[in-house]
């Protein structure tokens, strides 16, 4: 097919620098020690599920940054000679299907291993057809005590490799002498750390997702439906760039909001409900995730107030003590931003039977923010330099039928510094009611 048909079809969306997704690659197949990391992209998807967008697996995006289906990566690091070993160089090889022309004219053209220009598309040194992997691998493997570094399956990642090394494994494409080792421990750390290239498209989601809340605080009113508010907010993001949510909407008024991922958003809007609004969009591939919490009629009553106040002192309190490389957003530990803000609200107001805060505060105070919205991360790993993250202290009182939730998204810049990337988002009670008072 035409390299410009290609060209102009993958443009859709933002890419970093092919240079960006190579040095990844490079710096990975320096922790082998001899091995070799064969990942799968995802399938097509085909029958019911061919009504969705594809959307790449994560690490192999990480990797190539290819967001088209039924490729394959193969990286290996430089091996000197030794023993019965035989020197290679660094090897990287991105292997495409063939051409289906009947399936292309259903979800357009793809680029094959036959064009002339797919080293310099996708930024791989080598470019081979498909049916040449387990070739290559044989090629690559170290006679003896060989190691395949994949993305094996866990709990929540079936991960597309699993059923692949299967298929390959049943062809006979491996030595006996083979051990299989998952390669997220090793993927992990890496993503955890955003280089500039990521760091800049995340603030392009969060640029967009922040104009959805304002829009959504100078729409929403008593009267309305709360799906009303979640497909503008949907709209507004969506028409700057982000070409889906980062998650499922959770817009929900009154006691909804209490409810932590309410999904359903087809409830009322009534007067003197507080509306608690957690949506944000994905800006090519890179998510962002805020919450706010304004009031349905733009004005917090006072015990509104005094919860809300209370929620964004929490999240101060857990800002006041960060420590690049040494805070972690978990545990209970003296560095656990977690404990700061559970203490804070021990410390701070009773429900109406003179308890303490704390027992409302029922999820964790943040997570990793990245390709996923809840990123990879190693807990056992303090927040350190590159790396973004919400803070996001919650309350949830059924019985008042109060829920608030005030999420920003953080980022530790060179200096070890926090960075709020929502920053332009209106934040305290006063401020909120502010913005909701231009209608």
């Amino acid at each position: 097919l035409p390299l410009l048909l290609f060209t102009v079809t993958a443009s859709a969306l933002d890419r970093q620098p092919n240079a960006d997704y190579r040095a990844r690659r490079v710096a990975l197949a320096q922790q082998l020690g001899g091995g070799v990391v064969v990942l799968f992209a995802k399938s097509e998807p085909r029958g019911p599920d061919a009504l969705f967008a594809f959307h790449q697996d994560e690490n192999f995006y990480y990797l190539t940054g290819w967001r088209e289906p039924g490729a394959a990566l193969l990286i290996a690091g430089a091996v000197p000679a030794g023993g019965k070993n035989e020197a290679h160089p660094y090897t990287e090889i991105l292997f495409l299907p063939p051409h289906n022309p009947s399936q292309e004219r259903w979800t357009g053209p793809k680029l094959g291993p036959d064009d002339p220009e797919a080293a310099k598309v996708t930024g791989f040194d080598r470019v081979e057809a498909l049916d040449r992997l387990r070739d290559e691998i044989a090629h690559l493997l170290p006679p003896t005590r060989a190691t395949i570094y994949a993305d094996l399956p866990s709990y929540d990642n079936p991960a597309p490799t699993a059923n692949s090394l299967d298929w390959l494994a049943r062809g006979n494409a491996f030595p006996v002498y083979v051990k299989f080792e998952d390669v997220k421990p090793l993927l992990t750390p890496m993503r955890m750390v955003k280089d500039g290239g990521e760091v800049a498209l995340i603030r392009k989601a969060v640029d967009a997702s922040v104009a959805a809340h304002l829009a959504a605080m100078h729409a929403v009113r008593p009267g309305m439906n709360e799906r009303e508010v979640a497909a503008l907010m949907h709209y507004e993001f969506e028409r700057r760039g982000c070409e889906r949510p980062a998650y499922e909407p959770i817009v929900g008024a009154g006691v909804h909001s209490t409810v932590l991922h309410y999904e359903a958003d087809d409830g009322p809007i009534s007067d003197g409900d507080v509306v608690l609004l957690d949506v944000a969009g994905e800006y090519s591939y890179y998510a962002s995730d805020i919450t706010r919490t304004p009031p349905a009629n733009g004005k917090f009553s006072p015990r509104q107030r005094e919860l809300y106040n209370i929620v964004l002192g929490a999240q101060e309190a857990a800002i006041a003590a960060f420590r690049a490389g040494q805070s972690h957003l978990s545990g209970d530990s003296a560095d656990s931003l977690n404990k700061v803000a559970t203490d804070y609200f021990n410390s701070h107001g009773k429900d109406l039977h003179g308890r303490t805060l704390g027992r409302y505060f029922i999820h964790g105070l943040g997570h990793q923010v990245g390709l996923n919205v809840h990123d990879v991360a190693d807990p056992a790993l303090p927040l350190d330099k590159g790396m973004v993250f919400t803070l996001e202290p919650g309350l949830y009182i059924p019985e008042e039928k109060i829920g608030i939730r005030i999420e920003d998204m953080f980022y530790v810049d060179e200096a070890g510094r926090l960075v709020r990337l929502t920053a332009a988002l209106p934040r305290t009670a006063e401020e909120v009611e502010k913005t909701m008072a231009v209608r």
